[in-house]
Protein backbone atom coordinates (compact mmCIF):
# COMPACT_ATOMS: atom_id res chain seq x y z
CA UNK A 1 0.00 0.00 0.00
CA UNK A 2 1.38 3.49 -0.93
CA UNK A 3 2.13 6.00 1.40
CA UNK A 4 0.69 9.54 1.77
CA UNK A 5 4.44 11.05 1.48
CA UNK A 6 6.11 8.23 -0.67
CA UNK A 7 9.92 9.79 -1.90
CA UNK A 8 9.95 12.31 0.37
CA UNK A 9 13.14 13.03 1.77
CA UNK A 10 13.96 13.85 4.88
CA UNK A 11 17.12 15.42 6.74
CA UNK A 12 16.40 15.81 10.67
CA UNK A 13 19.55 17.84 12.49
CA UNK A 14 16.73 18.63 15.75
CA UNK A 15 17.19 16.90 19.01
CA UNK A 16 14.63 16.73 22.17
CA UNK A 17 11.11 16.54 21.18
CA UNK A 18 9.48 19.63 18.72
CA UNK A 19 11.50 18.93 15.83
CA UNK A 20 12.18 15.15 16.43
CA UNK A 21 8.12 14.57 17.01
CA UNK A 22 7.31 16.57 13.80
CA UNK A 23 9.95 14.05 11.59
CA UNK A 24 7.86 11.16 13.23
CA UNK A 25 4.82 12.11 12.28
CA UNK A 26 6.64 12.67 8.41
CA UNK A 27 8.12 9.19 8.90
CA UNK A 28 4.77 7.36 10.04
CA UNK A 29 3.44 9.17 6.60
CA UNK A 30 6.07 7.54 4.66
CA UNK A 31 8.97 9.77 4.50
CA UNK A 32 12.48 8.80 4.33
CA UNK A 33 13.70 10.06 7.42
CA UNK A 34 17.55 10.61 8.30
CA UNK A 35 18.13 11.93 11.99
CA UNK A 36 21.85 13.68 12.03
CA UNK A 37 22.72 12.72 15.85
CA UNK A 38 25.68 14.37 17.82
CA UNK A 39 29.11 12.79 17.43
CA UNK A 40 32.48 13.55 18.92
CA UNK A 41 34.23 13.47 22.22
CA UNK A 42 32.16 13.13 25.03
CA UNK A 43 28.75 12.97 22.35
CA UNK A 44 26.00 10.31 22.95
CA UNK A 45 23.51 11.48 20.33
CA UNK A 46 20.22 13.32 21.01
CA UNK A 47 20.09 14.33 24.59
CA UNK A 48 16.87 12.29 25.06
CA UNK A 49 18.58 9.10 24.80
CA UNK A 50 19.84 9.80 28.39
CA UNK A 51 16.57 11.49 29.52
CA UNK A 52 15.66 8.25 32.23
CA UNK A 53 14.31 6.66 33.62
CA UNK A 54 12.09 5.23 32.88
CA UNK A 55 13.75 2.75 30.36
CA UNK A 56 13.12 -0.24 28.48
CA UNK A 57 14.19 -4.13 28.92
CA UNK A 58 16.49 -3.29 26.00
CA UNK A 59 17.91 -0.14 28.67
CA UNK A 60 16.91 2.81 26.01
CA UNK A 61 14.79 5.96 27.27
CA UNK A 62 11.60 5.56 26.52
CA UNK A 63 11.17 9.48 25.91
CA UNK A 64 13.87 9.05 23.09
CA UNK A 65 11.77 6.09 21.64
CA UNK A 66 8.42 8.11 22.08
CA UNK A 67 9.41 10.50 18.97
CA UNK A 68 11.87 8.73 16.82
CA UNK A 69 10.61 5.63 15.07
CA UNK A 70 10.73 5.20 11.37
CA UNK A 71 13.89 6.78 10.84
CA UNK A 72 17.23 5.65 10.41
CA UNK A 73 20.55 7.57 12.33
CA UNK A 74 23.37 8.80 11.09
CA UNK A 75 26.48 10.08 13.93
CA UNK A 76 28.16 13.16 12.90
CA UNK A 77 30.67 15.78 14.31
CA UNK A 78 30.21 19.01 13.33
CA UNK A 79 33.88 19.65 14.17
CA UNK A 80 35.16 17.40 11.45
CA UNK A 81 35.86 19.06 8.55
CA UNK A 82 35.09 15.04 6.74
CA UNK A 83 31.87 14.91 9.12
CA UNK A 84 30.53 18.47 8.11
CA UNK A 85 30.63 17.89 4.73
CA UNK A 86 28.82 14.65 5.05
CA UNK A 87 26.15 17.19 6.64
CA UNK A 88 26.29 19.13 3.41
CA UNK A 89 25.89 16.54 1.66
CA UNK A 90 23.01 14.71 3.24
CA UNK A 91 20.64 17.95 3.55
CA UNK A 92 21.95 18.80 -0.37
CA UNK A 93 19.94 15.77 -1.18
CA UNK A 94 17.26 16.22 0.89
CA UNK A 95 13.01 17.77 0.09
CA UNK A 96 13.18 19.20 3.72
CA UNK A 97 15.48 19.88 5.93
CA UNK A 98 14.31 20.38 9.96
CA UNK A 99 16.26 21.90 12.39
CA UNK A 100 15.76 23.61 16.39
CA UNK A 101 19.46 25.11 16.77
CA UNK A 102 19.74 28.61 17.87
CA UNK A 103 19.27 31.02 15.52
CA UNK A 104 22.57 31.29 13.50
CA UNK A 105 24.17 27.98 14.71
CA UNK A 106 22.93 26.28 11.16
CA UNK A 107 24.13 29.44 8.94
CA UNK A 108 27.64 29.39 10.75
CA UNK A 109 28.14 25.41 9.79
CA UNK A 110 26.74 26.45 6.10
CA UNK A 111 24.12 24.59 6.36
CA UNK A 112 21.84 27.38 6.78
CA UNK A 113 18.66 28.17 4.73
CA UNK A 114 20.17 30.93 2.50
CA UNK A 115 23.10 28.61 1.58
CA UNK A 116 21.30 25.13 1.59
CA UNK A 117 18.25 27.02 -0.92
CA UNK A 118 20.85 28.79 -3.09
CA UNK A 119 21.95 25.35 -4.14
CA UNK A 120 18.46 24.11 -4.52
CA UNK A 121 15.70 26.50 -4.56
CA UNK A 122 13.07 23.50 -4.41
CA UNK A 123 13.85 22.47 -1.09
CA UNK A 124 11.43 22.81 2.04
CA UNK A 125 13.39 24.02 5.73
CA UNK A 126 11.96 24.14 8.67
CA UNK A 127 13.40 26.16 11.51
CA UNK A 128 11.87 25.91 14.59
CA UNK A 129 13.09 27.94 17.86
CA UNK A 130 12.21 29.13 21.13
CA UNK A 131 11.08 32.50 20.50
CA UNK A 132 11.91 33.93 16.85
CA UNK A 133 14.93 34.50 14.88
CA UNK A 134 14.67 38.60 16.43
CA UNK A 135 14.73 39.65 19.22
CA UNK A 136 13.83 36.78 21.22
CA UNK A 137 17.61 34.83 18.86
CA UNK A 138 19.41 34.64 22.17
CA UNK A 139 16.77 32.94 24.73
CA UNK A 140 17.02 29.28 25.74
CA UNK A 141 13.45 27.71 24.75
CA UNK A 142 12.52 24.77 27.12
CA UNK A 143 9.18 23.92 27.15
CA UNK A 144 8.77 24.47 31.07
CA UNK A 145 10.38 28.16 29.81
CA UNK A 146 7.59 28.82 27.60
CA UNK A 147 4.61 27.29 30.03
CA UNK A 148 5.73 29.84 32.18
CA UNK A 149 6.74 32.94 29.90
CA UNK A 150 3.32 32.11 27.35
CA UNK A 151 1.16 32.58 30.12
CA UNK A 152 -0.14 28.42 30.20
CA UNK A 153 1.07 28.16 33.80
CA UNK A 154 -0.76 31.52 35.10
CA UNK A 155 -4.30 29.51 33.88
CA UNK A 156 -3.24 26.18 35.23
CA UNK A 157 -4.30 24.92 39.07
CA UNK A 158 -5.99 25.57 41.64
CA UNK A 159 -7.85 28.77 42.12
CA UNK A 160 -5.44 31.04 44.23
CA UNK A 161 -2.21 28.71 43.99
CA UNK A 162 0.70 28.12 42.87
CA UNK A 163 1.60 28.36 38.96
CA UNK A 164 1.14 24.66 37.42
CA UNK A 165 2.77 22.99 34.24
CA UNK A 166 0.80 20.70 32.22
CA UNK A 167 1.94 16.94 33.07
CA UNK A 168 3.61 16.84 29.42
CA UNK A 169 5.85 19.10 27.75
CA UNK A 170 3.22 20.06 25.52
CA UNK A 171 4.47 23.16 24.03
CA UNK A 172 6.83 21.14 22.58
CA UNK A 173 3.89 18.59 21.20
CA UNK A 174 2.01 21.81 19.42
CA UNK A 175 5.19 23.44 17.98
CA UNK A 176 5.82 20.19 16.35
CA UNK A 177 2.36 19.64 15.12
CA UNK A 178 2.51 23.43 13.90
CA UNK A 179 5.92 21.79 11.79
CA UNK A 180 4.45 19.03 10.99
CA UNK A 181 1.43 21.32 8.93
CA UNK A 182 3.75 24.02 7.79
CA UNK A 183 5.99 21.61 6.17
CA UNK A 184 3.24 19.75 4.57
CA UNK A 185 2.03 23.00 3.13
CA UNK A 186 5.23 23.98 2.09
CA UNK A 187 5.24 20.49 0.10
CA UNK A 188 2.04 20.93 -1.71
CA UNK A 189 2.66 24.60 -2.49
CA UNK A 190 6.14 22.95 -4.38
CA UNK A 191 4.47 20.36 -6.03
CA UNK A 192 2.00 22.74 -7.60
CA UNK A 193 4.90 25.97 -7.99
CA UNK A 194 8.17 24.00 -7.92
CA UNK A 195 9.28 26.63 -5.05
CA UNK A 196 10.50 25.51 -2.03
CA UNK A 197 10.57 27.51 1.39
CA UNK A 198 11.26 28.19 4.86
CA UNK A 199 8.83 27.20 7.40
CA UNK A 200 9.49 29.11 10.91
CA UNK A 201 7.77 27.83 14.07
CA UNK A 202 8.65 29.51 17.45
CA UNK A 203 7.22 27.74 20.59
CA UNK A 204 6.00 31.08 22.07
CA UNK A 205 3.52 31.84 18.77
CA UNK A 206 2.71 27.76 19.01
CA UNK A 207 1.48 28.36 22.59
CA UNK A 208 -0.58 31.54 22.26
CA UNK A 209 -1.80 30.37 18.99
CA UNK A 210 -2.90 26.70 21.01
CA UNK A 211 -4.38 29.16 23.62
CA UNK A 212 -7.46 29.56 21.90
CA UNK A 213 -10.29 31.08 24.13
CA UNK A 214 -8.48 31.54 26.61
CA UNK A 215 -6.53 33.61 24.27
CA UNK A 216 -9.62 35.40 22.44
CA UNK A 217 -10.71 36.28 25.96
CA UNK A 218 -7.83 38.70 25.91
CA UNK A 219 -7.25 39.47 22.59
CA UNK A 220 -11.17 40.60 21.74
CA UNK A 221 -12.28 40.85 25.06
CA UNK A 222 -9.78 42.58 27.54
CA UNK A 223 -10.23 39.93 29.87
CA UNK A 224 -6.85 38.18 31.42
CA UNK A 225 -7.94 34.78 32.41
CA UNK A 226 -6.43 33.33 35.81
CA UNK A 227 -6.27 30.11 37.38
CA UNK A 228 -9.54 28.27 38.18
CA UNK A 229 -8.28 24.68 39.14
CA UNK A 230 -11.00 22.19 37.14
CA UNK A 231 -13.25 24.75 36.29
CA UNK A 232 -14.00 26.30 32.69
CA UNK A 233 -14.25 29.82 32.51
CA UNK A 234 -17.29 29.86 30.14
CA UNK A 235 -18.77 26.58 30.66
CA UNK A 236 -20.96 24.93 33.49
CA UNK A 237 -20.77 22.15 34.88
CA UNK A 238 -17.64 21.33 33.69
CA UNK A 239 -15.30 19.43 36.03
CA UNK A 240 -14.63 16.82 38.38
CA UNK A 241 -16.57 16.66 41.48
CA UNK A 242 -16.66 14.18 44.53
CA UNK A 243 -18.72 10.95 44.66
CA UNK A 244 -19.22 8.12 47.35
CA UNK A 245 -16.35 6.94 45.78
CA UNK A 246 -14.15 8.65 43.42
CA UNK A 247 -14.47 11.26 41.36
CA UNK A 248 -16.90 11.97 38.45
CA UNK A 249 -15.59 14.06 35.20
CA UNK A 250 -18.73 16.40 34.09
CA UNK A 251 -18.76 17.96 30.70
CA UNK A 252 -22.14 19.69 30.19
CA UNK A 253 -22.05 21.77 26.93
CA UNK A 254 -25.53 22.40 26.23
CA UNK A 255 -28.91 22.77 28.13
CA UNK A 256 -30.16 19.51 26.68
CA UNK A 257 -27.51 17.72 28.26
CA UNK A 258 -27.97 19.56 31.76
CA UNK A 259 -31.21 18.72 31.64
CA UNK A 260 -30.24 15.08 31.07
CA UNK A 261 -27.95 15.04 34.27
CA UNK A 262 -30.64 16.76 36.70
CA UNK A 263 -32.76 13.65 35.52
CA UNK A 264 -30.24 11.14 36.41
CA UNK A 265 -29.58 12.47 39.68
CA UNK A 266 -33.18 12.96 40.71
CA UNK A 267 -33.45 16.29 40.63
CA UNK A 268 -35.25 17.23 37.53
CA UNK A 269 -36.51 20.95 38.75
CA UNK A 270 -32.85 22.03 39.00
CA UNK A 271 -33.17 22.30 35.03
CA UNK A 272 -35.79 24.99 35.10
CA UNK A 273 -34.43 26.72 38.17
CA UNK A 274 -33.81 30.30 36.47
CA UNK A 275 -30.50 30.06 38.11
CA UNK A 276 -29.20 27.00 36.19
CA UNK A 277 -31.94 27.02 32.84
CA UNK A 278 -29.01 28.06 30.75
CA UNK A 279 -25.41 27.53 30.58
CA UNK A 280 -24.54 31.50 31.15
CA UNK A 281 -26.94 31.37 34.80
CA UNK A 282 -25.01 28.17 35.38
CA UNK A 283 -21.65 29.76 34.88
CA UNK A 284 -22.45 32.92 36.98
CA UNK A 285 -24.02 30.42 39.89
CA UNK A 286 -21.48 27.91 39.22
CA UNK A 287 -20.76 27.74 43.04
CA UNK A 288 -24.23 27.02 44.26
CA UNK A 289 -24.77 24.63 41.57
CA UNK A 290 -21.66 23.00 42.85
CA UNK A 291 -22.51 22.11 46.10
CA UNK A 292 -25.93 20.70 44.82
CA UNK A 293 -24.54 18.57 42.77
CA UNK A 294 -21.73 16.93 44.87
CA UNK A 295 -24.63 16.62 47.22
CA UNK A 296 -26.50 14.57 44.94
CA UNK A 297 -23.33 12.23 43.65
CA UNK A 298 -22.48 11.52 47.09
CA UNK A 299 -25.04 8.93 46.64
CA UNK A 300 -23.44 6.78 44.47
CA UNK A 301 -19.61 5.96 43.25
CA UNK A 302 -18.70 7.42 40.09
CA UNK A 303 -18.28 4.47 38.04
CA UNK A 304 -21.74 4.12 38.57
CA UNK A 305 -22.93 7.74 37.57
CA UNK A 306 -20.82 7.63 34.70
CA UNK A 307 -22.28 4.36 33.64
CA UNK A 308 -26.02 6.17 34.00
CA UNK A 309 -25.36 9.27 32.70
CA UNK A 310 -23.06 7.84 29.26
CA UNK A 311 -26.45 6.06 28.62
CA UNK A 312 -28.52 9.54 28.53
CA UNK A 313 -25.42 10.75 26.49
CA UNK A 314 -24.34 13.22 28.89
CA UNK A 315 -20.30 13.61 28.35
CA UNK A 316 -19.34 12.16 31.68
CA UNK A 317 -16.08 10.03 33.15
CA UNK A 318 -14.13 8.67 35.93
CA UNK A 319 -10.16 10.36 36.08
CA UNK A 320 -8.43 7.12 34.32
CA UNK A 321 -4.07 6.75 34.99
CA UNK A 322 -2.61 6.38 32.35
CA UNK A 323 -2.72 2.68 32.37
CA UNK A 324 -6.58 2.84 32.37
CA UNK A 325 -6.40 5.28 29.05
CA UNK A 326 -4.74 2.80 27.23
CA UNK A 327 -6.73 -0.05 28.14
CA UNK A 328 -10.03 1.97 27.53
CA UNK A 329 -8.22 2.92 24.10
CA UNK A 330 -7.87 -0.97 23.59
CA UNK A 331 -11.06 -1.56 24.54
CA UNK A 332 -12.63 0.56 21.88
CA UNK A 333 -11.05 -0.56 19.33
CA UNK A 334 -8.74 2.15 18.49
CA UNK A 335 -5.55 -0.44 18.85
CA UNK A 336 -3.47 2.61 20.83
CA UNK A 337 -0.17 0.32 20.83
CA UNK A 338 1.91 -0.95 18.22
CA UNK A 339 4.89 -2.91 18.36
CA UNK A 340 7.83 -2.37 16.24
CA UNK A 341 10.62 -4.37 15.20
CA UNK A 342 14.32 -3.57 16.92
CA UNK A 343 17.31 -4.96 14.75
CA UNK A 344 17.70 -7.50 16.79
CA UNK A 345 14.48 -9.08 16.33
CA UNK A 346 12.66 -7.68 19.63
CA UNK A 347 9.84 -5.86 19.78
CA UNK A 348 9.44 -2.58 21.15
CA UNK A 349 5.46 -1.22 21.44
CA UNK A 350 4.66 2.83 20.98
CA UNK A 351 1.95 4.89 20.85
CA UNK A 352 -0.12 4.47 17.41
CA UNK A 353 -0.23 7.49 15.30
CA UNK A 354 -4.01 8.91 15.45
CA UNK A 355 -4.52 9.92 12.09
CA UNK A 356 -6.47 7.95 9.83
CA UNK A 357 -5.84 7.45 6.34
CA UNK A 358 -8.26 5.38 3.98
CA UNK A 359 -5.83 5.66 1.13
CA UNK A 360 -2.08 6.08 2.35
CA UNK A 361 -2.28 5.21 6.60
CA UNK A 362 0.21 6.28 8.74
CA UNK A 363 2.89 2.73 9.09
CA UNK A 364 5.14 1.26 11.10
CA UNK A 365 8.40 -0.14 9.69
CA UNK A 366 11.21 0.07 12.39
CA UNK A 367 11.77 0.84 16.10
CA UNK A 368 13.76 4.02 16.95
CA UNK A 369 17.54 3.89 15.86
CA UNK A 370 20.48 2.57 18.20
CA UNK A 371 23.10 5.40 18.83
CA UNK A 372 26.02 4.05 16.40
CA UNK A 373 29.14 6.30 16.86
CA UNK A 374 29.98 6.36 13.21
CA UNK A 375 28.87 8.09 10.12
CA UNK A 376 26.84 5.95 8.06
CA UNK A 377 23.08 5.26 9.10
CA UNK A 378 22.17 2.37 12.07
CA UNK A 379 20.23 1.10 9.65
CA UNK A 380 21.88 0.84 6.07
Amino acid sequence: MPSALDNVRVVDFSRVLAGPFATMLLADLGASVVKIERGGPGAAGDDTRTWGPPYDDAGEATYYLSVNRNKDSVVLDFADRADLERARALAAGADVVVENFRPGVMDRLGLGYEALSAADPSLVYCSITGFGRRAGADLPGYDLLIQALGGLMSITGPAGGEPQKVGVALVDVLAGLFATVGILAALRHRTATGEGQRVEVDLLSSLLAALVNQGSAFTAGGVVPTRMGNQHPSVAPYEPLPCAEGELVLAVGNDRQFAALCEVLGVPALAADPRYATNTARVEHRETLRATLVERLAARPAPDWAQALTAVRVPAGVVNDVGAAFALAARLGLEPIVPLPRPDGSTVGLTRNPIGLSATPPTYRSAPPPYAAHPEPSRA
